[in-house]
C-alpha cells in the first residue's frame, strides 16, 4: 500500500526534470497521474514511466498561461478520473538578464508562466477540491524567491509571488480541508542546470553546506509528504530543499 493509494494527482511541467521525477514518485506511492505540459508529445516518456509502475497516466497539452486551456484541462481530468486530489504547480521558465537590460517581454513571459499559470491552475482545481472537501496543492517555488539573485529579477519576483500565493491560498481554502504548501528547491541537477559553465557550478557547490547538488528525486520525496496524510496538519508553509543554502 502506497501513501497515495486511490489519489489522483495533476502535475504541470511534467515532461522532464523535476516535474517528471515528481510524477513518477507520486505514481510509486499509488497515485494516478494527469500529466500536463505545453506539448503533449513531450509527456510520452513520463507517461510510460508512470504506466510501468502500474498506475494510470493521462496526458494533456496545456499552455498554463491560457485560462481557457487550464480550465478545460482540469475539467477533462475530473471527467476522466472522477476526482482531483493533488495539484502540483511545477511549470516554470527562466529568461535571465540583468535588470537594466531586461526586456519587458522577458519580464512578462516569466511572470506569466511561473505565477499566473499557478494562479490559473489553483483557481480551476480549487472548485472540484472544494466539492470533495479535501485536496492538497504543492507549488514548486525556489530559494531565489526567498533570497533573490543577480540577473534573475523576473524569476525571483515570480517565485516570491508564488510563495505569497501559496500562503494566501492556504488561508482561503483551509475551511474546506484543502492544504497549500510550497517547496523552494536550491541547485537541483537537471538538463537545464547541467548546461551552466563548470566555474558557475563549482561556485554554487561551494555555497551548499551538504556539499552536493540536489537530485530531482530530493524534491519529489518532499512533494509526496506534502501531498499525503502525513502532512495533514501542515499548510501555508515553505519547505526549502537546498542542502542548507537557506536556513531561515
Amino acid at each position: 500500500m502506497g501513501q497515495l493509494d486511490q489519489k489522483v494527482a495533476l502535475v504541470t511541467g511534467a515532461a522532464r526534470g523535476i516535474g517528471q521525477a515528481i510524477a513518477v514518485r507520486l505514481a510509486a506511492e499509488g497515485a494516478d497521474l494527469a500529466l500536463c505540459d505545453v506539448q503533449k508529445e513531450w509527456l510520452e516518456e513520463t507517461a510510460a514511466k508512470v504506466a510501468a509502475l502500474g498506475r494510470r497516466a493521462e496526458t494533456f497539452a496545456v499552455d498554463v498561461a491560457q485560462a481557457a486551456q487550464v480550465q478545460a484541462a482540469v475539467d477533462a481530468v475530473v471527467k476522466a478520473f472522477g476526482r482531483l486530489d493533488i495539484l502540483v504547480n511545477n511549470a516554470g521558465i527562466t529568461r535571465d538578464g540583468f535588470l537594466a537590460r531586461m526586456s519587458e517581454s522577458d519580464w512578462d513571459a516569466v511572470l506569466t508562466v511561473n505565477l499566473k499559470g499557478a494562479f490559473l491552475f489553483t483557481k480551476a482545481a480549487a472548485r472540484p477540491m472544494m466539492r470533495q472537501k479535501s485536496g492538497a496543492i504543492v507549488n514548486i517555488a525556489s530559494i531565489i524567491g526567498l533570497i533573490g539573485n543577480a540577473g534573475q529579477c523576473n524569476y525571483a519576483a515570480s517565485k516570491a509571488g508564488l510563495i505569497a500565493l501559496t500562503k494566501s491560498t492556504a488561508k482561503e481554502l483551509a475551511s474546506r480541508n484543502i492544504r497549500a504548501n510550497a517547496i523552494a528547491p536550491g541547485f537541483i541537477k537537471t538538463k537545464m542546470t547541467e548546461q551552466l559553465p563548470p566555474e558557475i557550478q563549482q561556485k554554487m557547490l561551494e555555497a551548499i553546506p551538504l556539499g552536493r547538488f540536489g537530485e530531482p528525486e530530493d524534491v519529489a520525496k518532499v512533494v509526496v509528504f506534502l501531498a499525503g496524510d502525513a502532512s495533514s496538519y501542515v499548510t501555508g508553509q515553505v519547505v526549502t530543499v537546498c542542502g542548507g543554502m537557506v536556513t531561515a
